[in-house]
C-alpha cells in the first residue's frame, strides 16, 4: 500500500496528528523504510488499529497470530530469507491449504513468492493481513538459540569442564582448532537470543569451574547457558572487539558500546567490563527501541493521571521531575514524554550518562565525567543552544540542581529524574541540595514516582478471595481514593495469582507494570511550602498532595492489584504506606 496514502488515511482516522504525519512522509522517502516499520518502531499508532485500518481500505480480512498455539514445523515451509525480504509469515496448515499473512498484501512480488511456493509444495495458499508486530514475532521463531551455540561449541572440539548446571554437550577432544568463526557465532547468537527474549541485561561471567551467561527478564536474572571455562577469555574478547575496547587491558573496567541490526531493528548494546580473580565479566545492556520506547498510553496511566501529564506538558515552562530507584522505568518515561514534545517547531537538547535510546529529532549529548563534561558544566553550555526543552539525565549535585532551577524559571521545559522514595520527597530534596525554597513553586510543573512490578501472565491468572489480613490492608489503601476508580472493586475482595503455564513458560508472569503517583504544583501546596520557615516538611506536602486527590504508589498498586494486572503481594513489597 502507499506510504502516503495511508499516511492519509491514518489522519483522516484521527491516529496521527499533522505535525507527524509530515515528519514520517519524509522519513519514509529520505531514509528508505517502510512506513509499517517505522509506526512500529516507534509505537505511534497501535498494531490492532493499524491492521484494522487496513484491512478496510484493502478489502483483506487480518488474522492476529496466535503464538502460543504456533506449530513451528510451519517454518520449514518458508525460507527464512523469504519471510524476511517480503514481510510473510507462515500462520497455520489445514491438509492441502497454507494460511500466510502479510504485512503488505497488494506486494506484487511477494504474492509471486508465495504463488511458486505453493506450486512446488502442492498446496493452495489463504492470504491474510498481519500486524507488522506479529511479522517480527514469526521472524524470531526462525533462530533458535541454543542450536546455534551447540553447534558452534561443538565445532570447536573443547573437552567439557566439570560443574555447572546447563551445560552443553560437547565432544571431547585433545586440541581445539583455534578458529574465530564458532565464538563469533556463539556470542551473535547469544545476543539473537537476548534480544528476543526481551532481556534487558546480558552478564558473561567466568566462575570457577565454567562460564556463565544471564539474561535479566523482567528484573530478574536466570541462567541461560554454561559453556565451558577456555571459552572465557575467546568470548570476552569478541564482544570488546564488537565495542571497541583494548582487547590486551584486562586489568581495570572498560565502557563502550556497539550497535546491530537484529530481527530488522537496529539494537543498542552497552557494554561494561570488569576484572574478576577469575576472569573478565561482561555486563552488556541491550537497548531496543521497540521495547523502550513507549507511548504515554502504554505505561499504565490511569485516564485520569494521562489527562494531568498532558495538561501539564502544554505549560510553556517548569521543570518535571521524575523519581524513583534505579530500574523502575524512570528513563522509558523521560522518552515517552519526549515524544510528545518531540515536534519539529521546538528545540530539545539532552544530557544523558548514557545516551539510552538515539531518537530522531532529539539532539542528544553523552557526559563525559572524566574530562570535565559533566551535568553542570554540560548544561551550561546548553543554555547557549537557544532550548525550548531540556533533559538532564539525572539530578546528583547541588550544582546541577540549582542550574536545572534556573533553566526552568528562565522559560524553558526541564525534565528530569530524582533519586528519592516518593513524589513529595523531590521537594525537601532540592532544599537540602541548596536550592531557595521560594524558587520552588515558580519553577515546578509536575513531580512523579514510580516503581516496576511483574504482570501476571494474563493466561494462567485466577482469582480467589483475599485472606481477612490482605481484606484489611486493601480496606485502609483505598479508603480515601475516589469513588470513581474504586466503584468495581466491593468486599470481599478478589485477588489474582497466576500458577504458571506453557505461555510464560511456568514463571506466571509475562512482562512488567508501573506504579505511579505525582501531583503538580498549586497554590495550596505553594503556601506549604513558603510556611515552613526554610525547610518544607515532606509529611505536610503529602498532606496536601492527598488532598488534592493525589493516588500514592501503594493505592495504584492496589488497584491494579484488584484489577488483576499484578499481585497484592509484590505490590506491598514494593511500595511504602504513605
Amino acid at each position: 500500500m502507499d506510504a502516503n496514502r495511508l499516511i492519509k488515511e491514518l489522519q483522516a482516522a484521527g491516529l496521527i496528528d499533522d505535525a507527524t504525519a509530515t515528519r514520517l512522509a519524509r522519513e519514509v522517502l529520505l531514509s528508505g523504510r517502510s512506513l509499517e516499520e517505522l509506526l512500529f518502531e516507534r509505537r505511534l499508532v497501535d498494531d490492532t488499529k493499524l491492521v484494522e485500518l487496513k484491512s478496510t481500505l484493502l478489502k483483506i480480512p487480518s488474522q492476529k497470530i496466535d503464538f502460543g498455539a504456533f506449530d513451528e514445523k510451519l517454518l520449514e515451509l518458508i525460507p527464512e530469507e523469504t519471510v524476511r525480504t517480503y514481510g510473510v509469515a507462515p500462520i497455520a496448515k489445514e491438509r492441502d491449504l497454507l494460511v500466510v499473512g502479510m504485512v503488505n498484501p497488494d506486494d506484487l512480488k511477494a504474492q509471486e513468492t508465495l504463488k511458486f511456493i505453493g506450486r512446488r509444495e502442492h498446496l493452495n495458499l489463504g492470504i491474510y493481513l498481519i500486524s507488522h508486530g506479529d511479522w517480527q514475532g514469526i521472524l524470531k521463531k526462525y533462530s533458535p538459540y541454543k542450536t546455534q551455540v551447540e553447534a558452534a561449541v561443538r565445532s570447536l572440539n573443547l573437552k567439557s569442564v566439570d560443574g555447572g548446571k546447563k551445560y552443553v554437550k560437547l565432544e571431547e577432544s585433545a586440541k581445539s582448532s583455534g578458529e574465530d568463526a564458532p565464538i563469533i557465532r556463539i556470542v551473535a547468537e547469544t545476543f539473537r537470543e537476548a534480544v528476543q527474549a526481551q532481556a534487558s541485561d546480558v552478564h558473561i561471567e567466568p566462575q570457577e569451574n565454567y562460564l556463565r551467561i544471564r539474561f535479566r527478564i523482567d528484573g530478574n536474572l536466570r541462567e541461560e547457558a554454561a559453556l565451558p571455562l577456555e571459552l572465557a577469555q575467546s568470548v570476552v574478547s569478541r564482544v570488546k572487539v564488537l565495542s571497541n575496547l583494548k582487547i590486551d587491558e584486562t586489568r581495570i573496567p572498560q565502557d563502550g558500546r556497539f550497535r546491530s541490526r537484529i530481527f530488522d531493528r537496529e539494537i543498542d548494546f552497552r557494554v561494561s567490563t570488569f576484572p574478576t580473580p577469575l576472569g573478565e565479566k561482561a555486563a552488556v545492556r541491550i537497548l531496543d527501541p521497540t521495547m523502550g520506547l513507549k507511548s504515554l498510553d502504554q505505561l499504565g496511566f490511569s485516564d485520569a493521571n494521562a489527562q494531568k501529564i498532558k495538561t501539564g506538558l502544554e505549560k510553556p515552562f517548569g521543570l518535571i521531575l521524575i523519581t524513583g530507584p534505579t530500574g523502575s522505568g524512570k528513563t522509558t518515561t523521560i522518552y515517552a514524554l519526549l515524544q510528545i514534545l518531540n515536534k519539529e517547531n521546538v528545540n530539545i537538547v539532552s544530557l544523558e550518562d548514557p545516551v539510552e535510546y538515539f531518537v530522531s529529532g532529539l539532539n542528544q549529548s553523552q557526559v563525559r565525567p572524566e574530562i570535565g563534561y559533566d551535568f553542570a558544566s554540560g548544561l551550561r553550555q546548553i543554555l547557549r543552544q537557544d532550548p525550548d526543552i531540556i533533559l538532564v539525565g539525572e539530578i546528583r549535585d547541588n550544582e546541577t540542581a540549582g542550574l536545572a532551577i534556573h533553566a526552568a524559571l528562565t522559560g524553558h521545559i526541564v525534565l528530569s529524574t530524582l533519586h528519592t522514595n516518593n513524589a513529595v520527597g523531590a521537594i525537601p530534596r532540592l532544599v537540602d541540595m541548596g536550592v531557595e525554597p521560594f524558587l520552588l513553586p515558580s519553577a515546578m510543573n509536575l513531580m512523579m514516582s514510580q516503581r516496576l512490578v511483574s504482570r501476571l501472565c494474563s493466561s494462567c491468572k485466577v482469582s480467589e478471595e483475599a485472606p481477612e489480613s490482605v481484606q484489611k490492608l486493601i480496606k485502609k489503601g483505598i479508603a480515601d481514593i475516589p469513588t470513581e476508580l474504586t466503584g468495581p472493586y466491593h468486599e470481599p475482595y478478589q485477588i489474582f495469582h497466576a500458577p504458571g503455564c506453557a505461555q510464560c513458560h511456568g514463571r506466571g508472569v509475562n512482562g512488567r507494570v508501573a506504579l505511579f503517583e505525582f501531583f503538580q504544583m498549586t497554590s495550596e501546596l505553594e503556601d506549604v511550602i513558603n510556611t515552613e520557615a526554610g525547610h518544607p516538611s515532606g509529611q505536610k506536602i503529602l498532606g496536601e498532595a492527598k488532598r488534592q486527590g493525589m493516588i500514592t504508589l501503594r493505592q495504584d498498586g492496589i488497584l491494579k492489584a484488584l484489577a488483576g494486572l499484578v499481585s497484592i503481594e509484590e505490590v506491598v513489597r514494593e511500595t511504602d504506606e504513605a
